[in-house]
C-alpha cells in the first residue's frame, strides 16, 4: 500500500554579513511553510570561520542542503570554500536562492 514517508532535513549554511543569506532565509521559511511541512526540519547553521567551513564543507553563503545534498548542485559538498555564492537562474546571476526554486527542490525529492 503507502509508502514510508520520506525523512526531510533540510540545512541553511551562512555566514554573518553575507548581504543574500536574510532573504534567502525567508525565501526558505516561505517555501516551508507554502508546503505545509513543520518546522523542525530546517536546521540553520552560522559558519563562523574557516575551521567550521572545513567541518560543514561550506559551499559558500548562502547555501541549503537537502538531507545532506546541495539543492543547486544535486550532490553531496566535497572540499569547502569562506565566502558569498552566486547562482545562475534562468540566465542570470543572483547570490540569493528563489523561492519557487526551493519549493521546486523540496518537492522533487518528496515526489521522485
Amino acid at each position: 500500500m503507502g509508502s514510508a514517508k520520506k525523512r526531510l532535513v533540510i540545512e541553511f549554511q551562512y555566514f554573518e554579513g553575507c548581504p543574500n543569506a536574510k532573504q534567502t532565509l525567508e525565501n526558505l521559511l516561505e517555501a516551508k511553510n507554502e508546503l505545509g511541512l513543520p518546522d523542525k526540519i530546517i536546521k540553520i547553521v552560522k559558519i563562523d570561520d574557516l575551521a567550521s567551513a572545513r567541518k560543514y564543507k561550506f559551499q559558500g553563503s548562502p547555501t541549503i542542503l537537502i538531507n545532506g545534498r546541495d539543492i543547486y548542485t544535486e550532490r553531496k559538498p566535497r572540499g569547502f570554500i569562506f565566502s558569498c555564492r552566486i547562482y545562475n537562474f534562468n540566465g542570470e546571476q543572483t547570490g540569493k536562492i528563489l523561492k519557487e526554486y526551493i519549493k521546486e527542490k523540496i518537492l522533487a525529492y518528496l515526489n521522485p
